[in-house]
C-alpha cells in the first residue's frame, strides 16, 4: 500500500527542515531544549571568578545587616553563631562544647547573657545568671566578646578566599536561592556563594582547613537592637567576675583570624586576641 501524505503536510515539513537549517546557520538550536542558565539570573555567573569575588564583596560592605549563622572553628574550638548584625550593633547567640551564651551590643554598650554555670564559682553566679551583665570597656574579655557582635569584622574573617580562584561551571542553590560557587585552590582555599538572584550577596562560605561553614542570608532587612530592660540588667562595675573561661578556656574567646586578602595570602586559621 503506497502511503498518502497530504500536499500540505509536505509543505509545513519542508518549511520546519528549511527554518531549522536556517537557525544552524545562525548558531541557534531547533527542538535541542537547551535553556541559557543565565536566565533570569543577575549575570554574574558569566563574570570571572575574580570579578564575582569583588562584586560580592562590594554588595556585602554596602549592606546595612546581615543575618550570620554556621559554624567557626579557632585554635581547635567550634563556636556555632546565630547573629544578627548591623553596622551600630547586634544580638544573638554563641555557643561552645562548654557554654551557650547571648551578646547584645548596641552601640559601644555591649551586654552578656548565660546561665549561673558559666561563670563558674564566682561569688555573683547566682545574681549574674539569666541576666544582661553589662561588660565594661575595660574589662579584658571586652574585645573578645565584641567581635562576634562586629558586622565589618565577621565579614571580614568569612569573605575572604586563598589560592587561585574557580568558578564552578554549573550553578547550585543554597536554600531556595540559586548561586554561582567560587572556590580558592581547588577547595583547599574555601568555597564561597554568591547570589544569582538580584543583588549578588554571598549566600555561603566554607572555610579552608576545615576552619567552618557559615550561611549569610537577610541582607539588608530591619530588625530591633535595644538595650535590655533595667530590671533584667546587672552593672557588675570596672570588671566582670572571674569565670570558667577566663581560668579554663570555657567562657570567651576569639573567633577566627581573617586571612587579610582574600585571594591567597594566609590560611584564614589560627586566633587573634584583639578580634575575631
Amino acid at each position: 500500500m503506497t502511503a498518502y501524505f497530504p500536499a500540505a503536510r509536505l509543505r509545513r515539513a519542508a518549511f520546519v527542515g528549511a527554518l531549522c537549517a536556517g537557525l544552524a546557520v545562525t548558531g541557534t538550536g531547533c527542538g535541542s531544549g537547551a535553556e541559557d542558565p543565565d536566565k533570569g539570573t543577575n549575570g554574574v555567573g558569566k563574570l570571572s571568578a575574580d570579578t564575582i569575588e569583588g562584586k560580592a564583596k562590594e554588595a556585602a560592605t554596602a549592606a546595612d545587616s546581615v543575618h550570620l549563622s554556621g559554624t567557626l572553628v579557632s585554635g581547635g574550638r567550634t563556636f556555632t553563631l546565630d547573629m544578627r548584625l548591623k553596622s551600630d550593633g547586634g544580638s544573638g547567640e554563641v555557643k561552645t562544647k562548654e557554654n551557650t551564651f547571648q551578646l547584645l551590643r548596641v552601640g559601644e554598650q555591649l551586654y552578656l547573657k548565660a546561665d549561673a554555670a558559666f561563670w563558674g564559682q564566682s561569688d555573683s553566679a547566682g545574681k549574674l545568671g539569666d541576666k544582661y551583665v553589662k561588660v565594661p570597656e575595660g574589662d579584658p574579655s571586652y574585645k573578645q566578646f565584641r567581635g562576634f557582635t562586629d558586622m565589618d569584622v565577621l565579614l571580614d574573617v568569612l569573605l575572604g578566599l586563598d589560592g587561585k580562584l574557580a568558578k564552578s561551571k554549573a550553578y547550585t542553590t543554597v536554600g531556595h536561592t540559586r548561586a554561582v560557587q567560587l572556590t580558592g585552590d581547588q577547595g583547599k582555599g574555601g568555597k564561597l556563594s554568591v547570589s544569582l538572584e538580584g543583588t549578588p550577596y554571598p549566600l555561603l562560605m566554607e572555610r579552608a582547613g576545615g576552619a567552618g561553614r557559615v550561611e549569610l542570608a537577610e541582607w539588608g532587612e530591619a530588625f530591633p537592637l535595644d538595650p535590655p530592660a533595667k530590671d533584667q540588667t546587672v552593672d557588675y562595675g570596672s570588671q566582670l567576675p572571674t569565670t570558667k573561661g577566663q581560668g579554663g578556656g570555657g567562657a570567651a574567646s576569639p573567633a577566627p583570624k581573617s586571612s587579610g586578602s582574600g585571594s591567597g595570602s594566609g590560611s584564614g586559621q589560627g586566633a587573634d586576641p584583639g578580634k575575631p
